[in-house]
């Protein structure tokens, strides 16, 4: 009976939340417009893919896409400032690598900052985090560098980086879970009756 209860008390211990995994997906090229209503990217490639089922680094020329739009803007596109939430954010495989689609939005304001390097180019950064169906925790870091002069609207992006935390549920884990508790529950029941 004893062993029963420990158990039964070591079964209820055992994690019953969803795994998570992380998957890093750097892009490059691309078209980036914006202007007061907000920032959209068009045309930027998957060029590398790591953590994706566990594994290593994966590279290529064109393992998918990455698109984006932003809310409205708050500051300036040639001095930087803050991006409202919303707007939508997608990566999707190709099927090379991957199959997925990641598709959400940005859940909190994303900042636009510009930074004058020692040479007197410009490096702009975009930083946000975009949440979505399967997935939370991304954040997502753009630089572009426009030489001597400002974002004036449209350039061709240097490179982004994304990280995704996926949720992966465990129904088969929770399943065996809960039947082997069911199975336990029945065995003292029948304990209980016998002694």
């Amino acid at each position: 009976m004893r062993r029963l209860i420990l158990l039964a008390i070591l079964a209820l211990a055992l994690p019953v939340a969803s795994f998570a995994s992380s998957v890093d997906f750097t892009n490059s090229g691309g078209t980036l417009s914006g202007s007061s209503s907000g920032l959209t990217l068009t045309g930027s490639v998957i060029i590398a893919v790591s953590g994706l089922g566990g594994g290593g680094l994966v590279t290529g020329n064109n393992l998918g896409t990455l698109s984006f739009t932003t809310g409205a803007l708050t500051g300036s596109l040639e001095m930087g400032g803050t991006f409202a939430a919303g707007g939508s954010f997608t990566i999707a495989g190709n099927g090379t690598v991957f199959s997925n689609t990641f598709t959400g939005t940005f859940d909190s304001p994303s900042t636009w900052t510009l930074v004058t390097l020692p040479n007197g180019t410009h490096n702009y950064t975009l930083t946000g985090t975009v949440s979505g169906q399967g997935f939370a925790g991304v954040t997502v870091q753009l630089t572009t560098n426009t030489g001597k002069g400002f974002f004036d609207g449209s350039t061709t992006i240097s490179s982004g980086d994304t990280n995704i935390n996926t949720v992966v549920p465990e129904p088969g884990t929770l399943g065996l879970l809960g039947t082997g508790l069911v199975g336990i529950a029945g065995l003292v029941r029948r304990k209980l009756k016998i002694g």
